[in-house]
């Protein structure tokens, strides 16, 4: 039996009809899913800590101060802690690799001294724009025998063993033909080495800001050599690999935040100092001082900044400061960057 050629076309229009509704509610099925898959992955917090634990030493933290990171993680359900004060950055690395802490500052030399240990579990994820190296020095008493850098071969010099000053002595030792071997090293926190050389008990003492500022202005004092040309990095903030791994984006609202109380402070040098002068009981005129030399805000990462955290790690390996020769890169959380660094930073 023959089927008239109208009868087909009905019968092929109302199959493609079929077929294209199919069509269409399978697309709009998917296309659905996939929304609300997006829209949940752009919703979901990318953290899992309900608490962050935020380090500070006791040179004082302008973060801490302003008081700004707390209702911004109030509003993400996340309790902050400050832990602390720490003596300086050796100590700060101790705690976090400990898991006492998640996130902290410190200067270019704690991390390198962390991974000569062996700790893997720090790492660095933002770094701080660099000063003039005028918060820091290699100081004697003005009325001091010793009149050049060369002079203090033999003598006693107090530091903080692992800290930027350790960086900043043999760095500047070896711009005149000497070493660390060449000195006396009397290994004592910021504070104590400070008080050490006000009590005449060394006559070289290696400190920065706002220990520095402080003694400037109380007794008379020669700065041998500031970390002018030196100290370039400015420091880093280092955290917790597996915070960070977890948590993100409470890294990034960190950082971010700290950025922002950064750029604050750089602007307004005498509220920054009347800020910290309570929590510091420093004058506010000696914090001027220091607010005016010291840099606070940061800058991402880049492979330029790395290379040059490597070539102080060299440095100290070369030497032989530090037991084996690390690699910066390794202590870099890569595949984070991204995730983690705000887009304010340059």
């Amino acid at each position: 039996m023959k089927i008239s050629f109208l009868a087909q076309r009905r019968t092929a229009l109302k199959r493609l009809v079929q077929y294209t509704v199919v069509g269409l509610f399978a697309l709009s099925t998917a296309l659905a899913v996939s929304f609300v898959q997006s829209t949940q992955a752009q919703t979901t917090p990318r953290f899992k800590s309900t608490v962050i634990n935020l380090a500070y030493q006791t040179s004082g933290d302008i973060v801490k101060a302003k008081k700004v990171v707390e209702p911004r993680f109030k509003a993400l359900g996340v309790t902050v802690n400050w832990i602390g004060p720490f003596p300086a950055g050796p100590q700060l690395i101790e705690a976090m690799n400990a898991g006492r802490v998640d996130i902290g500052t410190v200067g270019e030399t704690p991390p390198i001294f962390a991974q000569a240990a062996g700790i893997t579990e720090v790492v660095y994820i933002a770094a701080r724009r660099p000063s003039k190296g005028l918060n820091q020095g290699i100081v004697v008493r003005d009325n001091s025998p010793i009149k050049k850098l060369s002079d203090i071969k033999g003598k006693k010099v107090a530091f903080q063993r692992g800290s930027n000053a350790h960086y900043l002595l043999a760095k500047a030792l070896k711009e005149v033909g000497l070493k660390i071997a060449d000195v006396q090293v009397l290994g004592l926190t910021p504070s104590e080495a400070r008080d050490a050389f006000i009590q005449n008990k060394v006559e070289v003492w290696v400190g920065g800001d706002p220990f520095l500022a402080l003694v400037e202005k109380s007794i008379p004092i020669r700065n041998l050599r500031n970390a002018g040309g030196i100290n370039t990095l400015g420091g880093f903030y280092i955290a917790r690999r597996e915070f960070i791994t977890q948590n993100p984006e409470l890294t990034r609202v960190f950082l971010e935040e700290a950025d922002k109380v950064g750029e604050w402070a750089d602007q307004n040098p005498s509220e920054a100092a009347k800020l910290l002068a309570p929590e510091l009981k420093i004058d506010q005129s000696v914090l001027e001082t220091v607010a005016r030399r010291t840099v606070r805000r940061l800058r991402k990462l880049t492979p330029s900044i790395i290379a040059e955290q490597q070539q102080v790690a060299d440095f100290y390996f070369q030497e032989k400061i530090i037991p084996r020769k690390v690699d910066i890169k390794g202590a870099v959380p890569t595949q984070l960057l991204q995730a983690i660094t705000p887009g304010r930073l340059n």
